[in-house]
């Protein structure tokens, strides 16, 4: 997907990538510190934090595509490597969602079991807990581990944002008005 619309695919693509990730990053660590917050957002995180990491690289792709279409400067160079490092912050966050969703699960399982009692058929259910989810330690783990990707994905959405910026508009503005700009013409 090269254009949209007549547009580059990319300069649409990336405001979703700009949104849903520090969003996905956001929920991330809502989920990781606040247990309300983890039965109720995890599942719909850990699943929109799986489509950023499927968008990122379309997005990235595209913005391979227009760069061989724009007039290569250190601007645009500089912006298209730090592109390629947003996959690198975004499979951090996904894993986590998807990690802090699984001991939730988890943990409901060996809620509703223990709630049902100890007759044999509620021990033939118990199952495997694999990611701890009574642990207060692996909790404390997780909760730290996604406070530094929610932060690192945010700063690495920033940094990429305000480098793409700095080479699509740098010196192509005034800063003073024309008389003809603006849809009023005057």
């Amino acid at each position: 997907m090269n254009t949209l619309n007549g547009l580059p695919a990319h300069i649409l693509l990336v405001h979703a990538v700009v949104v849903l990730l520090p969003l996905t990053a956001l929920l991330l660590v809502l989920s990781a510190v606040w247990p309300a917050a983890r039965h109720r957002l995890a599942g719909a995180n850990a699943i929109l934090a799986g489509v950023v990491v499927v968008l990122v690289p379309v997005t990235t792709e595209a913005g391979e595509w227009l760069e061989h279409r724009v007039t290569a400067t250190p601007l645009v160079r500089a912006h298209a490597e730090l592109g390629d490092t947003a996959l690198i912050v975004a499979i951090p966050v996904a894993l986590l969602a998807l990690a802090i969703w699984w001991r939730d699960r988890e943990s409901r399982e060996i809620q509703a079991i223990d709630t049902a009692g100890s007759g044999s058929s509620a021990v033939q259910r118990r199952r495997r807990a694999f990611l701890a989810p009574a642990s207060a330690t692996v909790t404390v783990v997780i909760s730290i581990l996604a406070v530094v990707s929610a932060g690192a994905a945010v700063y690495d959405t920033y940094r990429i944002g305000d480098s793409g910026a700095q080479a699509s508009w740098q010196g192509k503005f005034s800063t003073t008005p024309s008389r003809t700009a603006g849809f009023g013409g005057g």
